[in-house]
């Protein structure tokens, strides 16, 4: 899909012009430098904004640097990581702080190659990372860069590929201020949310997630709550949760390492 110079500048400014007078407050935005721009998008992948904000406060007062973060035990990290899910994002993000102060010293990697061989880092993220903390001209796709992209180019049409979108991303992404540029086109996807509902699912690589309340990840959850308190026995955990998948949970939780068991005794894993 080849763009032309004026449908470029004319998508730049509808979304920039929004950006200017709607420009969403965020610490991470104001404070880009790199751990912060780890923490907030690991944070923020499946989560919504509003839900990262205060947690990402609470995170950074305890762990202000992939140095503590690094220190620090797993089983406090999947303490404060309760509300917010996907408790596998916690011990990936504790992962890449060893990894950080291990293998390059405590200073992030500034190149997507190596980004994406830390825990949880995959090619999007590592992109947003280095548009984020280095300002780089990255191509990336997440959630809202797809939505304002369906909404402006593929307004009717389904299925639209990735390969498309990306496409577009490449030809209408500003080189000279790309931090600003993906800062800009977060916010006009959510606004474009707001107005017009999500559009997401006409995407070729739309997945419908499943719905939480009763779902083994809501199981998960318990557990890890109930665990960030005080090792329990199983059968405590059994009278707790009340869930007969309990014990498909916790074979889960202790494949990911994100739990131990010894004796009967279950622990967050340290």
């Amino acid at each position: 899909m080849n763009l032309s110079h004026a449908d470029i500048n004319e998508f730049r400014q509808l979304v920039l012009e929004h950006f200017a007078h709607n420009r969403r407050a965020m610490p991470w935005r104001e404070h880009p430098e790199p751990y912060w721009v780890v923490v907030s998008e690991i944070m923020l992948q499946q989560t919504q904004v509003d839900r990262v904000r205060p947690k990402f406060a609470v995170f950074i007062a305890r762990f202000p640097s992939f140095a503590s973060l690094a220190a620090a035990p797993l089983s406090e990290v999947l303490g404060l990581w309760i509300g917010l899910g996907y408790n596998r994002r916690a011990k990936f993000l504790h992962g890449t702080a060893k990894e950080v102060m291990e293998r390059y010293n405590g200073q992030l990697p500034r190149n997507l190659k190596e980004l994406t061989t830390l825990p949880g880092i995959g090619p999007n993220t590592a992109g947003a990372i280095m548009a984020y903390a280095y300002n780089v001209p990255v191509v990336f796709i997440e959630t809202n860069v797809r939505s304002v992209v369906l909404h402006y180019f593929f307004a009717n049409q389904e299925k639209v590929s990735d390969e498309l979108i990306r496409e577009v991303v490449t030809q209408t992404l500003d080189t000279s201020n790309p931090r600003e540029w993906y800062w800009a086109l977060m916010d006009y996807g959510s606004y474009l949310k707001k107005q017009h509902g999500n559009n997401i699912s006409r995407a070729a690589s739309y997945r419908r997630q499943s719905t939480f309340k009763g779902s083994l990840r809501q199981v998960r959850g318990k557990v890890i709550a109930l665990l960030a308190t005080t090792p329990r026995t199983t059968h405590e955990l059994e009278n707790l949760v009340n869930d007969e998948r309990l014990t498909q949970v916790l074979a889960q939780l202790s494949h990911e390492k994100l739990i131990l068991t010894a004796q009967d005794r279950v622990q967050l894993a340290e």
